[in-house]
């Protein structure tokens, strides 16, 4: 299922949350469309999530918008996650996650998933657009701390698709979107393997559906 087909499918009625603009014939702009060239049907995933030759990848990475489509994979299915429904932020009975921010959360905190998900889609927003974290200009360098963080906001952002698809995969089914978000997640999980984003042990709630679906 091309991942072309998954945006147009969940975007009727839907917002994206804004999306980090790249300045026309900059490098970072180039890359850019080269990732959203590469979610067009036929496409080989595991292929074209590879760093392109003579790329840096902390550019790579930086272009890729892995957050506004696990956010509206998630809005698909909100309507039936709330504090009833999901008390905790999970994936089954084995994983649990914890919420902290530094901030407001100082400790990890558990939290119903609506609200774990909601402070994380707002932090991860606020990290984003912050231009001395994500530059938009290759004249402002990546901070050094860059690498660590991607790491940190991919593996939360994971933790949506394991709660996504352990609780909710009914009404992912019963709205005929099974493919499309299969079609993501394949995305998400090359790219992060791809580079040794994500620890292993946090892969292993879909480990054994990865196996089954990551074949390309």
């Amino acid at each position: 299922m091309a991942l072309n087909g998954f945006l147009e499918f969940f975007q009727k009625g839907k917002t994206f949350r804004p999306k980090k603009r790249f300045t026309a014939g900059t490098i970072r702009y180039s890359l850019h469309k080269q990732a959203q060239a590469s979610l067009q049907s036929g496409i080989n995933l595991r292929q074209v999530v590879r760093l392109p030759d003579g790329e840096n990848l902390n550019d790579w990475v930086a272009v890729h918008d892995f957050f506004n489509r696990i956010n509206l994979i998630y809005g698909t299915v909100s309507e039936y996650c709330n504090e009833t429904t999901c008390p905790t932020m999970s994936g089954g009975s084995r994983y649990e996650y914890l919420w902290a921010d530094g901030e407001n959360y100082k400790k990890p905190t558990a939290l119903p998933a609506p609200k774990y998900i909601e402070l994380l889609m707002d932090w991860i927003e606020s990290i984003i657009n912050n231009e001395t974290v994500f530059p938009v200009s290759t004249d402002i360098p990546f901070p050094k701390t860059f690498p660590t963080l991607c790491r940190k906001i991919l593996t939360r952002l994971f933790r949506v698709f394991v709660h996504v698809y352990i609780h909710h995969f009914d009404r992912i089914v019963s709205i005929g979107a099974e493919a499309h978000v299969n079609a993501c997640y394949k995305h998400f999980y090359y790219f992060v393997q791809e580079f040794d984003l994500i620890s292993s042990k946090e892969l292993e709630p879909l480990q054994e559906m990865s196996s089954r679906i990551c074949k390309d």
